[in-house]
């Protein structure tokens, strides 16, 4: 885009049209690693694994209460209930605090791949936008000088034509001088 843009030789300086500048940039950005989509995903479903979990602790603990009051009634050993009742609480626990760090875990491993593969872009188009000015640079400085050489020839052209001038009319001022035609 910027090598078929309009150039300003003046200046030095190349004219992009800014709406299709916005267009690629726009393609860049939508280009962008699934990653992103993936994250979003994962902070989803954690939601979801943390309400099963919740879920399937309400429901043990239902059960483990359900058990303990039958436990009760049926043979009085209250205190072997309200241990299984604990244990299974402190297990569910567990469970969900393995869960949740696990689900982090993954969100910030994703989240740090993404950020590595942005990083990585980012790199390869500043990297590219700089050969392409290195490119412009140079195709503007051989410009130049093929300019500065054409001046150069016509200066001592320019030169030659007014040396001739010169030594024409001095020779015409000199009267004792034979005329040259």
């Amino acid at each position: 885009m910027i090598l078929d843009s309009p150039r300003l030789p003046v200046w030095g300086r190349t004219m992009v049209d800014e709406e299709k500048l916005i267009e690629q940039l726009d393609l860049i950005r939508l280009s962008l690693p699934e990653a992103f989509h993936e994250a979003e995903n994962v902070t989803r479903h954690k939601e979801e694994i943390f309400m099963q979990a919740e879920q399937y602790a309400q429901e043990i603990i239902e059960t483990a209460e359900r058990r303990a009051s039958q436990l009760l009634n049926e043979s009085g050993i209250v205190r072997q209930a309200e241990m299984q009742a604990q244990q299974i609480r402190q297990r569910v626990q567990q469970e969900c605090e393995a869960i949740r760090e696990q689900t982090i875990s993954e969100i910030d491993r994703m989240r740090r791949q993404a950020q590595q593969e942005l990083e990585d872009m980012q790199r390869m188009a500043i990297a590219e936008c700089e050969e392409i000015q290195a490119g412009a640079d140079e195709y503007a400085d051989r410009t130049l000088q093929d300019m500065e050489l054409q001046l150069a020839e016509m200066l001592r052209i320019i030169r030659n034509g007014r040396q001739q001038i010169q030594a024409d009319t001095t020779v015409r001022r000199d009267p004792g001088m034979p005329h040259r035609r």
